[in-house]
């Protein structure tokens, strides 16, 4: 198994490393899935179903996007 490291900026981003761009197969402009379950983390290249997927979703967030929700959760 290979690991790889890569360090979170103020705004929480992170590069991608070498390694796992080269594995992934990955260039600049491309879209990544990241799958969650319990405490594992999977990353990888997003499939033609999962970016019409998250396109589908994104106009039924609209109701999170207020002053008073930022403020709220601006810590989180």
């Amino acid at each position: 198994m290979e690991t790889a490291i890569s360090k979170l900026t103020k705004k929480y981003q992170a590069t991608v490393p070498k390694p796992v761009r080269e594995k992934l197969k990955l260039h600049a402009g491309d879209i990544i899935a990241v799958e969650i379950e319990n405490d594992i983390i999977k990353l990888r290249k997003a499939r033609p179903i999962d970016i019409e997927f998250a396109s589908a979703l994104v106009p039924t967030l609209s109701e999170w996007e207020s002053q008073n929700d930022d403020e709220a959760y601006h810590d989180l």
